[in-house]
């Protein structure tokens, strides 16, 4: 019988490379928090961490990093939320283990949503690695690291210390799974199978980690969740100066070049984040570099949409995908009640033409929706996943598509929305409120979450996503993307939204815009 709780001098104890640490066990699952993996000095590289005497006590998580504002918490119950202590020491990873036993389970590290700029390891209540530890066997690892001006501000003009400032946060990514490389063994792990698994912001952090060589070597696949993003989270451009020299001038910092720097390393991180959001309008305005995105050099040699991907990480396996709604089911008004007023919704947002052209085309990809949820479909993720998943499956025969396509019982019935399928593939369902399925089918809820969480473990252990319950799911291939529908039915088909979503931005785009202007503080990543 697995150990309900256990937690004493002797329980958990592990020798790292740096010192000794000491977790707890719960639910069977060896648990340990806050490790340190490195630390940094603001806007330069992760340096190791010092070695510490006696034992570290592993029992609670670390600091995250600083936010640049501090959000009024909204939209808990479709994105429940943990808040935490933030400092700048905030290079700390925690890890669910079934057993420190010398065993080589499969290891996922998850990268947190949030963009580059906000989030954390902890942020949600479905990033809990417990129960997928325990039910798939596996060692469950979760990363903070530096993130906003922090972590993504380039400052290279101002000398070789500076190098890759404007990719710190990825660095420290990178300083993680460095650490997870050398001692993961002793918490059961195995250091040559390593999986990059992320949602939002995470998942674009995984696509960035193929786009850096320090990364080379440290992980062996990846898993990008609703995280090719496009314009949204676009690369910076432009040298990091101007910012630099605003924010100078703005706090006051008389010095400039180098001492003008080392003045904002000085700075009050309050200080520093007022100043910020007080000059970006302007420099965006101008066009010009204001961090918080990942900075192309030799360090990250920038988006694959952009610049190809790199070949020395074209064999990497990858499960890519994105839910219907993302975030245009936190925006879409209620749809009216009778099939002609729903015409007359769509129609007022896309237009007649619009709408002739659209209506055909949703009901072949989404037989089962009515045609209102048009108003709900995203393509803002979508439409750059496509020609994504196209480069990357020509490259190899380790491409695999899905789309999380299962309503919620939210206000009367919600397409999914961003952020909704974290706890399904997590396996952590009884963590949140929302998903129990609808009354007519009560497990059904349960069925998805075993789907997910299933295809999510074989992928890990074996590179290939396919399980008994999806037996038969085949790679991606530049003219045939096999895409796995998650819903009430799911099933696998080819390249079946592939004419929507080309016309989607064309008629959507001006009414999706001004629905994403509405949204602005009504609801939280």
């Amino acid at each position: 019988m697995a150990i309900r709780f256990q937690c004493d001098a002797d329980t958990a104890v592990v020798q790292t490379g740096k010192g000794r640490v000491r977790g707890y066990i719960r639910n069977g699952i060896f648990t340990f928090k806050g490790i340190p993996y490195a630390k940094a000095r603001r806007f330069h590289a992760p340096e190791p961490s010092e070695p510490w005497e006696g034992v570290f006590e592993a029992s609670s998580f670390g600091f995250v990093c600083p936010l640049l504002t501090n959000d009024r918490p909204t939209g808990e119950l479709m994105v429940p939320h943990r808040f935490w202590p933030m400092d700048e020491d905030c290079l700390n990873l925690n890890i669910w283990t079934p057993g420190t036993d010398g065993e080589k389970r499969p290891v996922l590290v998850w990268l947190h949503g949030g963009g580059f700029e906000a989030g954390s390891a902890i942020e949600h209540l479905a990033y809990e690695g417990e129960n997928m530890s325990r039910l798939g066997d596996t060692v469950v690892v979760s990363v903070n690291h530096r993130l906003n001006i922090l972590g993504y501000f380039d400052l290279s003009d101002y000398g070789p210390e500076y190098a890759n400032s404007g990719n710190a946060g990825g660095d420290d990514i990178i300083a993680a799974l460095r650490w997870v490389r050398e001692n993961i063994a002793v918490f059961g792990g195995d250091p040559e199978r390593v999986t990059v698994f992320g949602q939002s912001g995470g998942g674009t952090k995984v696509t960035a980690l193929l786009q850096s060589p320090a990364a080379d070597g440290l992980y062996n696949r990846g898993v990008v969740m609703s995280g090719v993003i496009g314009p949204l989270l676009a690369d910076c451009r432009g040298s990091g100066r101007f910012l630099a020299e605003a924010l100078m001038a703005e706090l006051g910092i008389p010095e400039t070049g180098p001492a003008g720097v080392r003045a904002l390393e000085r700075t009050d991180y309050r200080l520093l984040a007022k100043a910020y959001l007080k000059v970006k309008p302007e420099l965006l305005s101008q066009g010009k570099n204001v961090g918080c995105t990942p900075f192309p050099n030799a360090f990250y040699l920038g988006d694959p949409a952009v610049c190809g991907f790199r070949k020395e990480t074209q064999h990497i396996p990858l499960l890519i995908g994105s839910v219907f709604g993302e975030f245009s089911s936190f925006a879409a008004p209620s749809a009216p009640g009778d099939e002609s007023a729903r015409r007359a919704f769509v129609a007022e947002a896309a237009g007649e033409e619009g709408l002739q052209v659209l209506e055909p085309l949703f009901r072949e990809a989404y037989p089962l929706r009515q045609l209102s949820d048009l108003m709900k479909l995203d393509f803002m993720f979508r439409g750059p996943e496509i020609p994504y998943i196209q480069k990357r499956s020509a490259l190899n025969k380790a491409t695999w598509a899905y789309l999380f396509n299962m309503d919620q019982p939210v206000n009367g019935g919600s397409a999914p929305w961003h952020c909704v399928d974290v706890p399904y593939f997590f396996h952590n369902l009884d963590l949140v409120d929302f998903p129990h399925g609808p009354q007519s089918d009560p497990g059904l809820s349960e069925r998805v979450q075993e789907l997910c969480f299933r295809s999510l473990m074989a992928f890990a252990a074996t590179g290939n996503p396919e399980n008994e319950l999806v037996p038969v799911w085949p790679c991606c291939t530049p003219e045939e993307e096999h895409t796995l529908l998650i819903d009430a039915l799911p099933q696998v088909r080819t390249n079946f939204d592939h004419a929507l979503i080309a016309q989607q931005e064309r008629y959507m785009g001006p009414a999706f815009r001004r629905m994403m202007d509405a949204m602005q503080g009504k609801v939280q990543h």
